[in-house]
């Protein structure tokens, strides 16, 4: 049965669709796939599954909820087989429903085909639409089940030959592994949206999302699979399938401020090391006169430590993060409605009391969260609070694998910085340039920077993203 889930107006950050595994060689792929899924679990947190192959037969659990609780080590024993893909939810088109789980399984006459997906397709409604009037019937509201239907729709003879003609008509984001009577197959998106790299196990290999869960299952990082780029795992290693068409690369750069883990190297970059980066061209760009420098766990740890380092302003542990709230806080009366931020962060009020504080976020979404944030500190006794922002503010919504609110709610899209300090109620703000942000990063001209520009890089092919188009599209 479809559970919907709450809403999601207390939180207030950006969120990636998803997160990705594939394992082939190896005994216990579901236990390998698990602990990698458990390593990838910040990319999503709506549901999680996985898919294994035992000798051509497949077994699938999926359900709605965190690694831990769906997969329990009886489901565990219940997937036996060498081969498995997992994915980890979070929605970007299509609801938070059980029936919208990945991987998606389905049975055509070429036999069984799982497939896991984290992105976005920019023309999935057009496909979609263009099936459904030729008689096909989904079981989903996601775009990734288009994918599917266009390998099963294909007259090409084998079925790495279908894939290939599957991917060259969808358009957008997407990393995706794959499993079939065939094996264990990834792919990447030309732009390279989304990252996804490869690693040898013992007697395996691993094909995931981020270099984190190489490390969680004691996996050796091979390489990235390269943007276009369509991978088959076998037991002598990744062998390149074939390759789409070349385009120029728009990877996501919100995987470097935010979405990745700091322990994991994205785009071949250590993302701490970015963070931190951020972090000190911030204090560059914004200087404040403070007492300490604190973040807003954990994932502006990063960013904080790299302006204390910048500024020579010492670095506290000022907020502390609860996490085992999970995502669904239930407000069933009044007082536990006004809970709010207090459920989520606790400020050590020893060590805050009377002092001038820098706060260093990643960034800053509709603002809610900031400004309780705020009244916090002051409840604290903060004497003043100066808020820093590692990146740019965030004008448009993103059309590639994240879940953004609409333009009309973004804070940085509709009011000006002096709107915005007044609204948080601070005595300073300050937000990274985009020239700032640009040289943080290795290769600026390779990132896709949409979020905050509002131009978008890759074509907007359905009708109802170019409708919801803030600005426009640097592809008409």
């Amino acid at each position: 049965m479809d559970v919907p889930q709450r809403p999601r107006q207390d939180d207030d950050h950006l969120h990636d669709a998803c997160g990705v595994v594939g394992v082939t060689g190896a005994s216990d792929a579901a236990e390998v796939a698990y602990l990698a899924l458990y390593a990838l679990q910040h990319r999503g947190q709506e549901s999680s599954g996985i898919v294994t192959s035992d000798r051509g037969r497949f077994h699938v659990h999926r359900d709605m909820g965190l690694v831990s609780d769906v997969f329990t080590p009886e489901v565990l024993k219940n997937l036996p087989g060498s081969q498995a893909i997992g994915h980890n939810r979070y929605s970007t088109h299509g609801g938070s429903l059980l029936r919208n789980a990945q991987p998606i399984w389905v049975t055509y006459h070429g036999g069984d085909i799982a497939l896991g997906h984290n992105g976005q397709l920019t023309n999935g409604g057009t496909l979609r639409r263009t099936m459904e009037a030729a008689g096909s019937i989904f079981q989903t509201t996601s775009d990734t089940e288009v994918i599917v239907h266009l390998i099963a729709q294909s007259d090409a003879g084998s079925f790495e030959s279908r894939l290939m003609d599957a991917l060259r008509r969808v358009e957008g984001a997407f990393s995706l592994t794959m499993l079939a009577r065939e094996g264990v197959y990834a792919a990447r998106d030309s732009y390279g949206v989304r990252p996804l790299v490869i690693g040898r196990l013992d007697d395996g290999w691993i094909v995931v999302s981020e270099t984190c869960a190489l490390d969680i299952v004691e996996a050796e990082y091979v390489r990235e699979v390269e943007p276009g780029e369509v991978v088959a795992l076998g037991p002598d290693g990744p062998r390149t399938v074939g390759r789409l068409p070349r385009t120029p690369l728009h990877q996501c750069v919100f995987e470097l401020i935010y979405f990745s883990r700091p322990d994991s190297v994205v785009f071949g970059e250590p993302v701490d090391r970015v963070r931190r980066r951020l972090g000190q061209q911030l204090a560059r760009e914004y200087p404040a006169e403070a007492d300490c420098v604190i973040a807003v766990p954990d994932s502006s740890n990063s960013a904080a430590l790299g302006f204390a380092e910048e500024s020579g302003i010492p670095f506290e542990l000022g907020l502390i993060r609860n996490h085992y709230i999970g995502r669904t806080f239930i407000r069933p009366g009044q007082l536990a409605r006004e809970a709010g931020v207090r459920v989520k962060y606790n400020v050590v009020k020893p060590l805050l009391k009377g002092k001038r504080v820098v706060v260093v976020d990643d960034s800053i979404v509709r603002g809610t969260t900031s400004r309780k944030l705020v009244k916090l500190l002051r409840r604290a006794g903060v004497r003043e609070v100066h808020f820093r922002v590692s990146s740019p503010p965030v004008v448009g919504p993103c059309f590639y694998g994240i879940d953004t609110p609409s333009r009309e709610e973004l804070i940085g899209a509709n009011h000006t910085l002096d709107e915005i300090k007044s609204y948080l109620g601070v005595e300073s703000l300050g937000y990274l340039s985009e020239a700032g942000l640009r040289a943080a990063v290795s290769a600026p001209s390779e990132h896709c920077y949409a979020c905050f520009t509002a131009k978008y890089p890759i074509a907007l092919l359905d009708e109802e993203l170019r409708e919801a188009k803030p600005v426009h599209s640097l592809v008409d």
